[in-house]
């Protein structure tokens, strides 16, 4: 198993700076760069593109926030509804996706209202190509953080509860410790997503890339190979809000693959196909999980 660190910390004054939000930093600023050179690789307006970036971007913000406080923490909200209006407090990386697409529509609408749909999904195909990078980024603070442990299990890839400060740590995450605690560890699912992120994901995409591919491919492309593998890590998870069973992700993501062969496939057959055993997979999990 994988030993136990805390998560560096640096003081500078009154101010304190956790690894995390060093990663978080360091993702928005590899998604904005590296978006903006393929942007001008693609021939595609780089000043547009940008500007796409920025509303994505901040309805990323917003809507990570609410998705947490909302449906993760609805207990926190009723007790400080102020909590609403702190941004940088408790964040979901699924609502930061939802509302980064919310931002990217609204873009689409105000300011692409004359561009054909297949111009628009060419711009959304550049931020699906780049986001990959920059959520591994983004997960190497929650692997620093360890924010999203998950239950305890002797897996080689488990962060170890040998020492006091990780059974500290496991135990103040709300989490109870067995017996023999010390000769396990606990799934870091921060860590297992950076991993699959970076060994699967974004080596595929490198390969995909090496010819031209239609607009939307990188967009479905991630969500079939993304989707899946989070709902998986999400039944890993043991303190997380839970409705009928899955987790708020999980319905998120259950919802995105039903929909993703209704909108990618031209036979209308096997959209529905695999949309009916993406719903039928869903319900099991509920039936399984509850």
């Amino acid at each position: 198993m994988l030993p136990f660190f805390e998560q560096p910390v640096w003081s500078l004054g009154p101010l304190t700076i956790h690894a995390f939000g060093v990663s978080v930093a360091v993702a928005a600023w590899y998604g904005l760069i590296v978006g903006q050179r393929r942007f001008g690789r693609l021939a595609l307006d780089a000043g547009l593109g940008q500007q796409l970036a920025s509303w994505m971007l901040l309805g990323g913000m917003i809507g990570a926030h609410l998705f947490s406080v909302l449906f993760y923490f609805p207990s926190k909200l009723r007790e400080d509804p102020w909590l609403l209006l702190r941004l940088w407090e408790d964040i979901s990386s699924f609502g930061g996706m939802v509302g980064g697409l919310a931002g990217a529509l609204l873009f689409f609408a105000t300011r692409m209202r004359e561009s054909t749909w297949t111009h628009r999904l060419a711009y959304l195909d550049v931020v699906a190509f780049v986001f990959p990078g920059s959520l591994a980024i983004g997960r190497i603070g929650c692997a620093l953080a360890h924010d999203h442990p998950g239950s305890i299990s002797a897996f080689p890839l488990a962060i170890s509860l040998e020492s006091r400060d990780a059974q500290a740590f496991y135990a103040s995450s709300g989490k109870s410790l067995p017996a023999d605690a010390a000769l396990l560890g606990f799934h870091d699912l921060g860590l297992y997503e950076l991993l699959y992120l970076s060994l699967v994901i974004l080596p595929l995409f490198w390969y995909f890339d090496r010819r031209s591919r239609p607009a939307g491919f990188y967009l479905a492309a991630f969500g079939a190979l993304y989707l899946p593998v989070r709902f998986g890590f999400d039944m890993l998870r043991v303190a997380d809000a839970r409705y009928a069973g899955l987790t708020p992700a999980q319905w998120l993501a259950a919802l995105m693959l039903f929909a993703l062969p209704l909108v990618t496939l031209g036979r209308r057959t096997l959209a529905y196909a695999i949309g009916g055993t993406v719903l039928l997979t869903t319900l099991w999990a509920c039936w399984s999980g509850s």
